[in-house]
């Protein structure tokens, strides 16, 4: 249920400082025009010759197994990236957001302004609050460079969006949710199936009392649509990933 390209290049950026189809020429239309104001006489207009049939091919191209210059990462290199990033030592003490060993995957690029290709993936670690930068070589598969910064937020991932609708679902406050939901559909709750739910990362405002940590912490807010397109409201309600609980802006 969720959740690329140019907008983590954007933001990412902001962070770190970095940064067939063929045409007749002549249409069915264009001849019974041409009919209708030719001069009358006995030779007939000429003929159109019809297109002839062909076969195409629909299947794609092969994606190639490494890109070239600034084109977007292969799917190849994306898993090479991803491999080399998530090192033995990152694997062992960083936490997903399940809290099981290993950081959470957010995103990858290719790294701009870089003589060799190169791609940044970037983790977040909720066992130290932190958003991790890996910089790989694609070139030679070796890991280039290594940044962790707390207090930095890249959009949420997938896996953060569905954890954050499940401790929604699991708290207190799940009737508020529910209640707007019959509310805008005019339907009892029947469950998360169906929803498309997406989320802002919520940094705390100064008047926040209930969600201050937010910022330090990495925090959802949701957005969640109905399969007909209906918007239930749910802004009043903060998630805490890093801590797991769930409150009301104040």
């Amino acid at each position: 249920m969720t959740q690329t390209g140019m907008a983590v290049n954007r933001r990412s950026r902001t962070i770190w400082g970095l940064g067939v189809a063929t045409a007749t020429a002549v249409t069915a239309f264009g001849v019974t025009a041409w009919q209708a104001n030719a001069a009358p006489g006995p030779s007939a207009p000429p003929s159109v010759a019809a297109e002839q049939p062909h076969v195409s091919d629909p299947s794609p191209l092969p994606e190639a197994a490494t890109g070239v210059g600034t084109d977007p990462l292969t799917s190849t290199e994306v898993g090479r990236a991803r491999t080399v990033a998530l090192t033995a030592q990152l694997a062992a003490q960083a936490r997903d957001v399940t809290r099981a060993p290993g950081p959470e995957y957010l995103a990858v690029e290719l790294a701009e302004d870089s003589g060799a290709r190169t791609a940044n993936v970037y983790y977040y670690d909720y066992a130290g609050n932190k958003l991790v930068k890996q910089v790989v070589n694609l070139s030679t598969g070796k890991l280039t460079g290594s940044y962790s910064a707390a207090g930095l937020q890249l959009p949420a991932a997938e896996r953060e969006v569905s954890t954050a609708l499940d401790l929604l679902l699991a708290s207190p406050l799940k009737s508020e949710l529910t209640t707007a939901y019959q509310k805008a559909t005019g339907h009892a709750w029947a469950g998360k199936d169906g929803l498309t739910v997406t989320a802002h990362v919520y940094k705390a405002r100064p008047a926040d009392t209930a969600t201050k940590q937010c910022g330090a912490h990495r925090c959802l807010q949701l957005v969640v649509e109905t399969a007909d397109g209906m918007f239930i409201d749910v802004n009043d309600i903060i998630i805490d990933l890093s801590g797991r609980t769930v409150a009301h802006l104040a």
